[in-house]
């Protein structure tokens, strides 16, 4: 028997081929979500930090203005616009009111950007921990496989069980192979998304302390007048 890779795909039973492309089919999804997950954190990181800049510039005007500008704000500036339309719309006469307005507006918003950060995280969790389980799923059937043969021909030695032995090798190399990357895209993106929730916690944090103390300073003046 030739062990390379073709004359093993050759010789593979139907349920060990099957288990191959199954694998293979997990692990071209892994690299899909893998990539995709991170050409978006990227773009939504770079339009986090312009809306940043401009929103410096917006917190020094009367009123409270929008510092978006079309295109995307990144999860930064839609958890932060979501304050300020909650800020906008309250009453400025109840400064308790609209504090609290806008830190569950900024609650809410900031749950929903986390929320679809983790997006694709669900496929990659599932395929590192299932693929290992598939592959020895195809090992056992490979073994199957081996004492058939050896079954069949009546006789053991390393040439009659070679082809089902291989066939198990395989299947298990190809679950470690799927599994390892995933583990580590998962792991990798798992770290990206809880860096970036504390970046959204802190921006805002830093807008409620500034409406806090916008409206303080808007009290005072309209009692010292």
């Amino acid at each position: 028997m030739q062990f390379s890779l073709s004359a093993l795909w050759a010789q593979m039973g139907a349920f060990a081929a099957a288990v191959v492309i199954a694998m293979l089919l997990m692990s071209v999804a892994s690299i899909l979500v893998t990539c995709e997950r991170v050409v978006v954190f990227i773009r939504s990181r770079n339009a986090s930090r312009r809306y940043a800049e401009k929103m410096v510039e917006a917190l020094d005007s009367d009123p409270l203005k929008s510092a978006a500008a079309g295109g995307d704000l990144g999860y930064v500036g839609r958890v932060i616009e979501a304050g300020l339309k909650a800020f906008n719309t309250s009453p400025s006469s109840d400064e308790d009111f609209t504090v609290e307005t806008v830190a569950r507006a900024l609650e809410r918003q900031s749950q929903r950007e986390i929320q679809q950060l983790k997006r694709g995280q669900g496929v990659l969790a599932t395929i590192s921990s299932t693929a290992p389980f598939v592959g020895l799923l195809g090992t056992v059937m490979g073994i199957v496989t081996a004492f058939e043969q050896m079954a069949a021909s009546g006789q053991g030695g390393l040439a009659t069980v070679s082809a089902g032995v291989a066939e198990a090798l395989v299947t298990t190399g190809m679950g470690l192979f799927v599994a390892i990357p995933a583990v580590f895209a998962f792991n990798f993106l798992q770290s990206w998304v809880d860096a970036r929730a504390v970046d959204i916690a802190e921006s805002s944090n830093e807008f409620l302390d500034f409406v806090a103390r916008r409206l303080r300073a808007d009290s005072l003046r309209a009692e010292a007048e």
